[in-house]
C-alpha cells in the first residue's frame, strides 16, 4: 500500500485525505492545531456556504485569480459532485439566495462531522498537534516531511493543503508558502481579498451595526469602475462590510493605491430618478406641516436618517412645506449617489481568503503536482486563484483536493 502524507487539516486536506483513502492509498493527515477544521467552522458566519449550485461555466466566472489553471479541477470535480458527495453521506443541504449551499442545519460542523467520520472510516492517521518543519527532498524528489521535533517520516508522496494566510488565529500563517518556496517555488505576495474595507468618513463609524438590504454599489477608482452588484452591506465601526462590499474588495487587492477610491451606494435602485422624486414629493405633501427631519421614516431606515438630513444640507429643522425644489432634487441625487471614500482594506488576518500564493506556472494544472519537486501537490488556498463570495472559494478546495488526490495516486502506481 503507497503512503502518502497531507500537511493541513482543513477543507482541502481533509477532503484530500478521503479521496486518496477511498483509492486505496495509505494516508496521514499532519495538523499543526488541536482539530482539524478550524478555518471550516467558522466559514459563512459558522454555517459553512459550502458551494454554489451553479453550471461549472459560473464557477469559472466567479474565480478572480488564474480561472483557466482550474479548467481540470472544475471539470473533474465540479459544485454538483460536491452536493452529490455530502449527501451521499447523510448531510441535508439546501440552496439559498444566489446559489448558495448550506447544510439545512446552518452548522458547519455538521460538514466537518461527515468529513471525520468518513476519515475515520476510511483508517485515515489523524496526527493532531504535529506541526511540520521542512519536506524531506532527495534528487529532485519529495520523499517525505520533518516535523517540528525533528522528526522525519518517509512517504511515497506528500500534498501540502496549508491555506492562506487569513484568520491566522485557525492555523492559517502561510507554512505552505514556505515549504514551496524551499524547493524552488516563487510565491506571489498574499494579499488579502474578501475583506471589510476601512471608510474615510466618520458618519460610517456612527452608523455601526446597520445593514443595508437591497441596494447597489459601484466601485470606482477615478472613471475607471471596478465593481457593481446588488445585494447587502453593513456599516461597521471601521467602515463597511457585508457580501457585497467582501465581493468588491477582491477587485482592489491588486491596486497599487486607494487615492480616489469611491463606493457609491444607490439606495433605491428599483426606483429612477424621476421615480424618486415623485416620490419625495408624495412624502413632503402628507408631511408639509412637519419638520424635515420628521418626514423621512417611511423612506429610509432610522438610524440612517440624520446622517442623510446632514449631507443634504436642508436645515433638519425647516418645515417640509419650505423645502425648495433645488434641495428636493439635491435629496434625490443623494438617495441614488452616496458616496463614500474608501481609504483601504482591514489586515489580511482578517480576509476570508488570502489572494497570491504557489505561482500557478510551477504547478501542473493537470495533476496540481508540482514541476519543481517530483511527488509533492498542492491544493486549495495555498495556490494562487481565489474567487467571489458564494460557495466559490470553498469548491475551489473540493475541486483541486480531489484532482490532487487522484493523481497521486496513478503517478505512486505508475512509478512501482
Amino acid at each position: 500500500m503507497k503512503k502518502c502524507i497531507i500537511i493541513g487539516g482543513g477543507a482541502a486536506g481533509m477532503f484530500a485525505a478521503v479521496i486518496a483513502a477511498s483509492d486505496g492509498m495509505d494516508v496521514s493527515i499532519w495538523e499543526k492545531n488541536e482539530k482539524l477544521g478550524k478555518k471550516l467552522f467558522i466559514t459563512g458566519k459558522g454555517r459553512c456556504n459550502l458551494t454554489n449550485n451553479c453550471e461549472t461555466e459560473i464557477l469559472f466566472r466567479n474565480v478572480m485569480t488564474n480561472s483557466k489553471f482550474l479548467y481540470s479541477a472544475f471539470y473533474q470535480f465540479n459544485s454538483q459532485d460536491t452536493m452529490a458527495f455530502f449527501e451521499s453521506e447523510g448531510l441535508t443541504l439546501k440552496t439559498e439566495r444566489g446559489n448558495r449551499v448550506f447544510p439545512a442545519s446552518d452548522k458547519s460542523s455538521d460538514v466537518i462531522r461527515v468529513l471525520e467520520h468518513k476519515l475515520k472510516q476510511l483508517g485515515v492517521d489523524i496526527e493532531l498537534n504535529r506541526g511540520v518543519d521542512s519536506l524531506v527532498i532527495e534528487d529532485g524528489i519529495c520523499k517525505g516531511v520533518k516535523d517540528t521535533k525533528g522528526n522525519t517520516e518517509y512517504a511515497d508522496c506528500v500534498l501540502v493543503a496549508t491555506g492562506g494566510r487569513s484568520y491566522s488565529s485557525t492555523g492559517s500563517t502561510g507554512d505552505g508558502y514556505r515549504f514551496a518556496e524551499a524547493c524552488g517555488h516563487v510565491i506571489i505576495p498574499p494579499r488579502p481579498s474578501l475583506i471589510p474595507m476601512e471608510t474615510e468618513e466618520d458618519w460610517c463609524r456612527e452608523l455601526m451595526g446597520l445593514s443595508l438590504k437591497n441596494v447597489s454599489v459601484v466601485l470606482k477608482q477615478g472613471k475607471k469602475k471596478l465593481y457593481e452588484d446588488f445585494g447587502e452591506m453593513l456599516f461597521t465601526h471601521f467602515g463597511v462590510s457585508g457580501p457585497l462590499i467582501l465581493s468588491g474588495s477582491a477587485y482592489c487587492g491588486k491596486l497599487k493605491d486607494f487615492k480616489n477610491l469611491i463606493l457609491t451606494i444607490d439606495l433605491k435602485p428599483a426606483l429612477s430618478a424621476e421615480q424618486i422624486d415623485h416620490r419625495l414629493l408624495r412624502i413632503f405633501e402628507d408631511n408639509m406641516n412637519k419638520q424635515f427631519r420628521n418626514s423621512l421614516s417611511g423612506l429610509l431606515p432610522n438610524k440612517l436618517i440624520p446622517v442623510i438630513i446632514q449631507l443634504s444640507g436642508i436645515d433638519p429643522y425647516k418645515q417640509v412645506n419650505l423645502v425648495s425644489k433645488e434641495e428636493r432634487i439635491k435629496l434625490g441625487w443623494l438617495l441614488k449617489h452616496l458616496d463614500i471614500h474608501i481609504r483601504g482594506l482591514r489586515n489580511i488576518e482578517e480576509a476570508i481568503i488570502t489572494g497570491g500564493g504557489i505561482r500557478v506556472k510551477d504547478v501542473n494544472p493537470s495533476t496540481l503536482e508540482s514541476k519543481c519537486v517530483k511527488n509533492l501537490y498542492f491544493a486549495g488556498e495555498v495556490l494562487d486563484v481565489d474567487a467571489l463570495t458564494g460557495g466559490f472559494n470553498l469548491q475551489i478546495a473540493w475541486s483541486t483536493a480531489w484532482l490532487a488526490a487522484k493523481n497521486m495516486l496513478e503517478v505512486v502506481e505508475d512509478e512501482f
